[in-house]
């Protein structure tokens, strides 16, 4: 469909019903989960193990063929953890899996099919070694991770920097920088007379927010009907 053809109230409950579902399905095996996280399609956000930690007004979209996943999963004499800050954004596909921690820090943004990993998963030389090789992964402030990169054990990734699409970072990246590539290295400083405006300062009044959205939702959904909703989904013609 090229629009929406849902009636405005259809909208809202759907908004309602997928609040509800996080709130009672997602938020107890979360070890904390901070108010304001919106989830789109939170049935399709999968979390095994724990301790995993999301901050406040963070988004999470995950959708029927690129589930979201966060996964802790490690031996007893180590344990593991994964830690999401504040106003950080996780697009469908994301997986997350850690054996020992993984922290991203508040504002960050996880593009479409992102892999984030502190373990090899497997020994070098014993295949059967469950968990093989393992250093935590700590990614800065206002980070912006590109489409389908992979960030691998041990890396830390500084304030501000951004990873291009498709890039295999297996080494640490500074702050303020631009890397891409496999392995990723770092192709551009930005500048630093110029401000960087985060999530935070995008989401920081959230009532405001939802209200401006609201609006854009009764402007474009103003004339659909329950009858043009199914005959969309029967009967679906050209400009549908």
């Amino acid at each position: 469909m090229r629009r929406d053809h849902r009636p405005y109230i259809l909208k809202r409950l759907d908004l309602g019903f997928q609040k509800w579902y996080a709130e009672r399905y997602l938020r107890p095996q979360f070890e904390a989960l901070g108010n304001g996280a919106l989830f789109m399609k939170p049935w399709h956000v999968e979390l095994f193990g724990g301790p995993i930690s999301l901050g406040r007004y963070a988004t999470v979209i995950a959708t029927p063929d690129r589930n979201v996943r966060l996964t802790v999963w490690s031996d007893l004499s180590t344990g593991g953890r994964i830690t999401i800050g504040d106003y950080c954004l996780i697009s469908p596909g994301v997986r997350i899996s850690a054996a020992t921690e993984i922290r991203v820090g508040d504002n960050c943004m996880l593009a479409h099919g992102v892999f984030v990993t502190d373990s090899d998963w497997h020994g070098v030389y014993d295949r059967g070694q469950p968990i093989g090789r393992t250093l935590p992964v700590h990614i800065g402030e206002n980070v912006w991770v590109g489409d389908s990169a992979i960030v691998c054990k041990g890396v830390s990734i500084g304030n501000n920097s951004i990873i291009g699409a498709g890039a295999v970072v297996v080494k640490d990246i500074p702050e303020n920088t631009i890397a891409a590539g496999n392995p990723a290295a770092v192709l551009k400083t930005l500048d630093p007379g110029r401000p960087i405006r985060t999530r935070r300062d995008w989401l920081g009044d959230p009532d405001s927010l939802a209200s401006q959205f609201d609006l854009l939702d009764r402007h474009f959904m103003r004339g659909n009907t329950w009858l043009g909703w199914v005959r969309s989904l029967i009967l679906p013609r050209q400009g549908d």
